[in-house]
């Protein structure tokens, strides 16, 4: 199994398909050693600002530190995903890093196929012994953002937009509406969906209509579908913002991003990369939290005269809360049973 402790660090220090377009080359000042890592994207690809650009941002610092080639093969639709894991897989590649749920299945296949391969797997669980899944506790974080969400809003009014309806989006979903009733019991959550991670149109569109409908902060999970969602806010007036995902996005609109629910995809590619490095072969199933330091939000550089007095001290408090062993619902049938927990450091709102 992966080795823990280096984990952790390098997923602390990331929060402070062959028809798809390809990159390859020796990456970083390292001499080469021969080592060779690819990563396939989802419909996203790279530019997302989000997901992708996270898993190739490890997978680059990777390169530079270990003298590796590295390969990205992306992919514009869902028949992609197979052949572009085939090729990486032929290509001898030592690690072959599926970047989304949406690839499950095609691991699955791909994976028993090339027994000499060594895949992983990103939000998504793959139980092949060849493959390595790395999931992340999206809830945990996005609590935090729906207490921020719930702090910041003058209308008690806030919306959701999510990419793909599925049990991964409805983790963010769940762990938002608990973290938005637990500041604000009186706040209204309204949700819509794109029905993709890659419409920058359509986000746009829908940010558009839960603004008009009476929500000031909205939080994006839904890929590069969020960048329409982000240009639109920047037209709106002073206390209307969006919560980003994935990667940090507060600057691409300052002041209009009221912060980033960030989960480290870089740092998860970063040590798998290391472990390969030196001769082992992760597998199984990695979990990582806001206690691991696997997800977390921003610190709101541009944002933070938005949150009323206290409103930091207690998105802290419910940090420690979360890191404690409190219990943050995944699930629709778990928000439905979640009580608000009020802190006693919590401020009235």
């Amino acid at each position: 199994m992966l080795r823990q402790s280096a984990f952790l660090i390098a997923i602390a220090v990331a929060l402070a398909g062959c028809t798809g377009a390809s990159t390859t080359g020796t990456s970083g000042q390292s001499k080469s050693s021969g080592m060779r890592l690819a990563m396939v994207t989802d419909v996203g690809g790279l530019g997302d600002k989000s997901f992708n650009d996270s898993a190739h941002r490890g997978l680059v610092e990777a390169g530079a530190k270990f003298g590796a080639q590295i390969t990205v093969l992306q992919s514009h639709a869902f028949t992609d995903y197979e052949p572009n894991l085939s090729v990486l897989a032929q290509q001898h590649n030592d690690l072959i890093v599926a970047v989304g749920f949406l690839m499950h299945d095609a691991v699955d296949d791909v994976a028993p196929r090339y027994p000499d391969a060594h895949f992983a797997i990103i939000d998504s669980v793959v139980d092949q012994p060849n493959v390595v899944s790395v999931t992340f506790k999206e809830e945990e974080s996005s609590f935090l953002a729906g207490v921020a969400a719930a702090l910041a809003s003058k209308k008690h009014v806030v919306g959701f937009l999510g990419g793909i309806e599925s049990p991964l989006i409805t983790k963010f979903l769940a762990g938002y509406e608990a973290g938005v009733e637990s500041a604000d019991p009186h706040a209204k959550v309204l949700v819509k969906y794109t029905g993709s991670f890659d419409d920058v149109a359509t986000g746009k569109e829908i940010a558009t209509l839960l603004f008009d409908q009476g929500a000031d902060v909205i939080y994006l999970a839904a890929g590069k579908c969020g960048l329409g969602a982000i240009d639109e806010v920047k037209t709106l007036p002073a206390g209307d913002f969006v919560i980003g995902v994935d990667s940090d996005q507060d600057a691409l609109a300052p002041g209009k991003v009221l912060t980033s629910a960030v989960k480290g995809v870089d740092g998860a590619v970063l040590m798998l990369a290391s472990d390969i490095h030196g001769g082992l072969l992760p597998h199984g199933h990695i979990v990582l939290g806001l206690k691991e330091g696997g997800v977390g939000i921003t610190a709101m550089p541009y944002t933070k005269s938005a949150l009323p007095a206290g409103g930091a001290q207690e998105i802290a408090a419910y940090r420690k809360a979360i890191t404690a062993g409190m219990h943050v619902p995944s699930t629709m049938a778990e928000l439905q049973a979640f009580r608000p927990v009020k802190l006693p450091a919590s401020t009235s709102h």
